[in-house]
């Protein structure tokens, strides 16, 4: 480290701010509206699930509260410390929760600045700045006057290159993971909802549905199993079951993976959940984040799982969960679902809500014929994410020892 010199992020970058601190106006299209409930696990945003504002007020915002190429994002208000590095250009808007910093490329590598912002050493620093008791926030003060160590630049590109290419896999495999999703979504939609389905032509339409097929309420369908009430106690790093919770639910549907917690506690064994069974979101995180009504498919976790309190296991009577996730997910009846929900603050919903909308259901044959194709996607998907989550853990262990110089390159 004797190369390495030291220096505030403000002195290695040309502006620190933060995103717009008045409320911004809401349109139905526009330009993204993204939060901290945006950013990923993967250090991304998310931009499948957003509100919108008007171009012309994003127009109007200070360009240096503008996102672009090479800037990195930061939480600072309640979940801090979490870094985004801006790839390339794209317009959206955010507010005072989010930093935004502008790096000086001829002081420090952009992306090198990222990877400091991302080590367990810049967090501790963030976690002693965090002042407040209900929001922690980490004011652009502190910030700036935080002080980083780097090397020479010639080092900083070799660091970068070496971490970026664990980091460009992820990416890679996100992509293909949403090619996949779009294709399952797309060939329920041609079945299910076009009713151009294998063999069709031959189908009687009776009724305005194919021959063979019913309509039912949901919970004649499926038996709900309410997830476990826990208290913090219960929880821990390491020990215990895994548990999964409402962070494990995509807002717009899908499991979020790497969210996970410990549970130590007591349990029913119908709370126990096993690769490919159908969990769904009961209650609202956050007024920006709707998981309410929303369902995934849990992945092969190579451990003994349950559910939370916030979420039911929807065990359906015949068939296979990968049909019913198909038909809440992609067929729109998460949403419909999701409007039964109340609540002032927080929404709930309640599971009995099910035996109230009814579903078209197509014979057994079809569903096992569509559940082969999805099974086969849904497998693809999983080793994409095993891979992610390998990749990830390899960047995070050789990240401290780069950035610390007991790695040389």
């Amino acid at each position: 480290m004797s190369e390495w010199v030291k220096m505030k992020l403000s002195e290695c970058c040309s502006s620190i701010a933060d995103g717009d601190h008045q409320p911004p106006p809401k349109a139905e299209t526009g330009i993204p509206f993204v939060t901290i409930s945006n950013m990923t696990a993967t250090n991304q945003f998310d931009f499948s699930d957003v509100l919108f504002v008007p171009q012309e007020y994003y127009d109007r915002l200070d360009e240096k509260r503008k996102a672009r190429k090479n800037d990195v994002l930061y939480s600072v208000v309640g979940s801090f410390g979490i870094p985004v590095f801006m790839k390339e250009d794209k317009a959206f808007v955010f507010q005072r929760h989010i930093a935004i910093l502008r790096p000086d490329s001829e002081k420090i590598v952009p992306r090198f600045l990222f990877y400091i912002m991302l080590t367990k050493d810049f967090y501790a620093k963030a976690d002693v700045a965090a002042i407040g008791a209900a929001q922690r926030t980490v004011s652009l003060t502190s910030l700036r006057n935080m002080e980083i160590c780097v090397p020479d630049k010639i080092r900083q590109s070799k660091i970068v290159d070496t971490l970026a290419a664990y980091d460009d896999l992820i990416e890679n495999n996100q992509k293909q993971i949403k090619l996949l999703e779009e294709a399952a979504q797309r060939l329920y939609k041609e079945w299910f909802v076009d009713l151009r389905f294998p063999g069709y032509e031959k189908v009687e339409n009776v009724g305005g549905v194919p021959a063979g097929w019913q309509k039912k309420p949901l919970g004649k369908v499926l038996r709900a199993v309410r997830g476990r009430s826990y208290s913090s106690k219960e929880l821990s790093e390491k020990d215990g079951l895994l548990m999964i919770n409402l962070s494990n639910i995509r807002p717009y549907g899908g499991y979020n993976r790497n969210q996970e917690k410990h549970y130590t506690g007591k349990y029913n064994d119908d709370q126990l959940v096993e690769p490919y069974d159908l969990i769904m979101g009961v209650t609202d995180m956050t007024k920006e984040r709707r998981t309410v009504g929303r369902v995934a498919i849990v992945p092969n976790l190579r451990a003994k799982a349950m559910i939370s309190m916030d979420l039911i296991k929807l065990v359906p009577v015949e068939g296979s969960p990968l049909f019913y996730y198909a038909l809440l997910n992609y067929g729109g009846y998460s949403e419909v679902i999701s409007r039964f929900a109340n609540g002032t603050n927080v929404l709930h919903l309640r599971p009995d809500v099910l035996d109230i909308v009814d579903v078209v259901i197509p014979d057994v044959k079809l569903q096992r014929l569509f559940v082969d194709f999805f099974e086969n996607i849904q497998n693809c998907i999983d080793m994409l994410q095993d891979e992610i989550i390998i990749a990830g853990e390899a960047r995070d262990r050789l990240l401290p020892k780069l950035m610390s110089g007991e790695i040389e390159l």
